[in-house]
C-alpha cells in the first residue's frame, strides 16, 4: 500500500503545482462557466455570483493522473503484459469522456444553443453510448472481464455475453450521476475522493496493485483540484470533469468485480440521480393528471443538493454532510466486500 499512497501523494502535489497557471490561462482564454437563471430563485441568486468562474477544470486533474499513471506504467504497456492492457481501459475512458465533456463545457459557453446548456441531451447520451459500448467491448472481450462478486457467496459469477449490456447501463449510470452531482464548490470532487479511496482499498486487498494504484492516482488528483475548487471556487470542473469521473469510476468497479457495491460506495451519486428521475416524473404525473406540471413536483427543485439549497442550507453544509455520507457508505462497501 506503500506505493500506491505515494504515487497519489506526487500526483497531488503535481495537480496543485501546475493548477494556478493553468486557472490563469483558463480565464485568459476567457473560458468562464454560464450559469442557468433558472430554478428555485433562493437558488439562483446564490449562484449567479459565480458567473464567469473559469471551467474546464476537469483538466486540472486527469492530465496529471495521466502522466503519473503512464509512467509508472510505461513498462507494462510497452512490453504487453496484461497489467498494461488492462491500465489502459480505465485511462481511455478518463480521456474519451473528457473530451465529450470539453466539447459540451464549450458548447455551453460558445455555442449555438440556449445560454449554458451545451450539447443536447439526445446528441450527448448518443455518444455515451457509443463510448460506453466500445469500452464494455473492451472489457469483455481483450481483457476476458465478465465476473460479478456478491456479498457472503465465495465463488464469483461469470455473467458471459449479459455482462456487456450491464456494463454498459454502469458505465452510462455513473457518468451521468457525478454529472448531476457537479453542482456544488467541492461536492464532486469530495464524493469522487472517497469513491476511489474505497475501490483503492478494495483492489489492493485482492491483489490487483495496478488498480489499486491507479485509484489513489485519482486520490491525489482530485485532491489537488480541490484545493482550487473549495469554496469559494476558482475553478469548475464542468462536464469536462464530471463525465470523465462517473464512467472511469465505473470501470474501476467493473474491473474490480465489485460493482454491485458501487451504489452504496457512490450512494450520493445514486441519491443525486434518483432525485432527477423522481422530479421528472412528478412534473410528468402533474401534467397527466392535473395539466400543470408544477402540481406534480416532489422537490423544491434537483439534483437534490439543491432541493437543500431551496431549504437554505449553507452551501459548506451540503458539501460536508453529503461527504459524511459518502464516506459511511465507503466504510460500508468495503466491509460487504471483505464478507
Amino acid at each position: 500500500m506503500s506505493f500506491q499512497l505515494m504515487v497519489g501523494t506526487i500526483t497531488c502535489l503535481l495537480t496543485v503545482i501546475w493548477g494556478e497557471p493553468f486557472i490563469r490561462v483558463l480565464r485568459l482564454l476567457g473560458l468562464g462557466k454560464n450559469i442557468r437563471e433558472r430554478g428555485a430563485d433562493a437558488v439562483v441568486d446564490r449562484h449567479l455570483e459565480k458567473q464567469g468562474t473559469p471551467t474546464f477544470g476537469g483538466l486540472l486533474f486527469i492530465v496529471p493522473a495521466l502522466a503519473t499513471t503512464v509512467m509508472i506504467n510505461a513498462v507494462n504497456v510497452l512490453t504487453g503484459r496484461p497489467e498494461g492492457r488492462s491500465i489502459l481501459v480505465p485511462l481511455a475512458a478518463l480521456v474519451l469522456f473528457g473530451l465529450l465533456g470539453a466539447v459540451d463545457d464549450w458548447e455551453g459557453i460558445h455555442g449555438l444553443r440556449e445560454k449554458a446548456e451545451g450539447l443536447s441531451e439526445r446528441a450527448k447520451f448518443a455518444i455515451q453510448v457509443v463510448l460506453a459500448a466500445g469500452i464494455a467491448l473492451a472489457l469483455y472481450f481483450p481483457l476476458g472481464i465478465s465476473l460479478v462478486s456478491i456479498p457472503m457467496v465465495p465463488e464469483r459469477i461469470d455473467l458471459g455475453l449479459a455482462f456487456i449490456p450491464i456494463a454498459v447501463f454502469i458505465i452510462l449510470g455513473t457518468s451521468n450521476s457525478a454529472n448531476f452531482t457537479d453542482g456544488l464548490d467541492g461536492l464532486a470532487g469530495n464524493v469522487s475522493v472517497v469513491a476511489f479511496g474505497a475501490y483503492g482499498v478494495i483492489a489492493f486487498l485482492q491483489g490487483q496493485t495496478w488498480l489499486s494504484a491507479f485509484c489513489f492516482i485519482m486520490v491525489g488528483s482530485l485532491l489537488g483540484f480541490l484545493w482550487f475548487n473549495a469554496k469559494p471556487a476558482m475553478v469548475f470542473m464542468g462536464d469536462t470533469g464530471s463525465q470523465a469521473l462517473g464512467a472511469t469510476l465505473a470501470i474501476v468497479a467493473l474491473m474490480s468485480t465489485e460493482w454491485l457495491l458501487l451504489p452504496v460506495i457512490a450512494s450520493v451519486f445514486v441519491l443525486e440521480t434518483l432525485s432527477v428521475i423522481i422530479q421528472r416524473a412528478g412534473f410528468r404525473y402533474g401534467v397527466w393528471r392535473y395539466g400543470d406540471r408544477e402540481r406534480g413536483r416532489v422537490f423544491k427543485m434537483a439534483p437534490i443538493h439543491h432541493h437543500f439549497e431551496a431549504l437554505q442550507w449553507h452551501e459548506a453544509q451540503i458539501v460536508y454532510r453529503f461527504f459524511f455520507v459518502s464516506f459511511l457508505g465507503a466504510l460500508l462497501g468495503i466491509a460487504l466486500a471483505l464478507l
